[in-house]
């Protein structure tokens, strides 16, 4: 009876050494499995990023990538943002800054299907081209469409527009507002190596109404060097909701409130700032919302910024009653569309002289 118990014993034993080897060769090719489909999905999701970017990407890019996710977090959306170094201009007016000289030069970022926008601006504030004795300038900056052929029908409009107006910048990289951050720091570099001869340069959004008159009486008396002013924010919180349009991880950046900076609507900066920019960027960590990425590289600089010589000059909306004389007062003021640029500029233009 021993003897059975024994080579029972012995059977029994065998059998679940075979099955633990099976087992662990299953594991095995399970983890084979996940390790391929995680290495697919993850090229998929850095082919994403790179599409949009990688024609500029140097190997002195490698460090300045970071990953994020889409507002809610899905990993699908991933992909890096990259600052450019050589960037290519599908359209470019090389010559044209440097031929003008201007004292002010605007440089409105713009959606590339967003002509009524353009053309609003071009019929407003855009034609402000000399104000107390200035000559100001105006381009608009676009990325690409999400169409890579160049027979796309929206393409060929920009190429039309661009023939008429000689006022649009058009880079490689996707028009969308995660690239924000590039899409800034590819107008540093243009004016850095386009515009010798002129003093200042004013980053404004295309849906704000601004009063070019205020602002170079405000830059008369502005300093020439490092100089940047705007609608300064000094003490924001990081916001860490996924659900937020500004959410920031922790892995993006840990700190818990912002260094000061200039809301991107609408700021103004000597131009010996974006060569100085573009250099402070190699060595600070990207983030996408443009303009805490911009108080970033002043804080890496050591370069304070300055305060509007009055408060009230930059606004983010208007108040809930106003007066045309609302309109001389002001330098800047976020807007609903292009339409109501249109009629506001009229009232504007009424009160200029009667306020």
């Amino acid at each position: 009876m021993l003897e059975k118990y024994v080579h029972k014993g012995e059977k029994t034993s065998g059998t679940r050494t075979r099955r633990c080897i099976y087992f662990l060769f299953v594991c095995l090719m399970m983890g084979t499995l996940m390790f391929a489909f995680y290495n697919a999905n993850y090229q998929v999701s850095w082919s994403f990023g790179a599409w949009t970017s990688s024609s500029w990407q140097t190997s002195s890019d490698t460090n300045m990538t970071t990953v994020y996710s889409d507002l809610h977090g899905s990993v699908d959306s991933e992909y890096p943002v990259t600052y450019p170094y050589n960037s290519r201009f599908l359209l470019d007016e090389p010559d044209r800054c440097r031929q003008e000289s201007p004292f002010l030069v605007l440089m409105i970022p713009v959606a590339p299907h967003n002509k009524e926008a353009r053309d609003a601006i071009r019929k407003t504030w855009g034609k402000e081209t000399m104000v107390l004795g200035r000559v100001v300038s105006h381009y608009f900056l676009l990325g690409r469409t999400k169409e890579e052929d160049s027979s796309d029908p929206l393409e060929q409009e920009i190429l039309e527009e661009s023939q008429q107006h000689h006022d649009l910048l058009q880079s490689d990289f996707l028009d969308c507002y995660k690239n924000l951050t590039i899409k800034t720091m590819v107008m540093f570099k243009w004016l850095s190596t386009h515009c010798p001869n002129t003093s200042y340069g004013m980053k404004v959004d295309s849906d704000m109404f601004l009063n070019v008159h205020n602002l170079v009486n405000m830059l008369l008396e502005a300093p020439l060097h490092l100089y940047m002013t705007g609608m300064v924010v000094k003490g924001a919180h990081v916001i860490r909701d996924n659900t937020s349009k500004w959410y920031m991880p922790h892995s993006a950046f840990s700190e818990s409130i912002y260094p000061p900076y200039t809301m991107g609507l609408g700021y103004v900066f000597s131009l010996d700032l974006p060569k100085k920019i573009v250099e402070a960027s190699v060595h600070v960590e990207a983030v996408y919302i443009e303009d805490v990425y911009v108080g970033l590289c002043l804080r890496h600089l050591g370069i304070a910024l300055t305060d509007p010589p009055n408060s009230h000059l930059f606004r983010t909306s208007m108040p809930y009653t106003v007066s045309n004389c609302y309109w001389t007062s002001v330098i800047t003021t976020i807007l609903d569309s292009a339409g109501q640029l249109l009629d506001i500029w009229e009232k504007y233009r009424t009160a200029v002289g009667n306020c």
